[in-house]
């Protein structure tokens, strides 16, 4: 497994991640727990949680009247 700084720190993280928003819906806790132990297995030590990300916001138009 490779691993990188973890931005400026000494943090050591696997460049590979396991992510896991769909834990739950789309596999059983056995099969969850069998992902985990096979990415640590592996060297992963760098799990995504967040159940999902919001896209950037979109910008208001500015509107400009002419008199």
């Amino acid at each position: 497994m490779n691993y990188k700084n973890l931005g400026n720190t000494n943090i050591k993280v696997s460049t590979i991640c396991l992510g896991t928003m769909t834990w739950g819906e789309q596999n059983t806790k056995l099969e969850a727990f069998e992902q985990m132990v096979f990415s640590l297995d592996q060297g992963v030590n760098f799990w995504d949680t967040a159940e999902f990300y919001a896209g950037p916001q979109k910008k208001k138009p500015t509107v400009i009247r002419r008199n």
